[in-house]
């Protein structure tokens, strides 16, 4: 059996539980080739609270495109992170944002993968 967490270091723990009920049926060549495409596309959180903190300087709204929120980024952008409150909340809660984007991200590597 393949160790995830030694091909996915910087992968935080409730991630890799999500990860793991994923990939449980997948074979060890398939577990490889996973966690080579989800690791380039993931994000990281500090990345997200980093992108976040941007907002207070000027540029708000960045981590929603990066999270491929689109709308959200637009929306953040004209209104100056929605006066800064939605920015403040989304410093609180830049884990489970990128929790949700990584979520998202590891179903279609997993259904790609699976396809091959």
């Amino acid at each position: 059996m393949v160790n995830l967490l030694q091909l996915l270091p910087n992968i935080e723990s409730d991630e890799l539980m999500y990860v793991q009920s994923l990939v449980k049926d997948m074979s060890d060549e398939h577990i490889k080739q996973f966690a080579l495409i989800y690791n380039s596309r993931r994000k990281d959180p500090q990345t997200i609270l980093l992108l976040t903190l941007v907002g207070f300087l000027g540029v708000a709204g960045i981590q929603r495109f990066v999270i491929d929120q689109i709308g959200m980024g637009l929306l953040y952008v004209f209104t100056g992170g929605l006066c800064l409150i939605g920015t403040i909340i989304d410093i609180v809660n830049y884990k489970s944002l990128t929790f949700e984007f990584n979520q998202k991200i590891a179903r279609q590597v997993s259904g790609m993968v699976s396809a091959m």
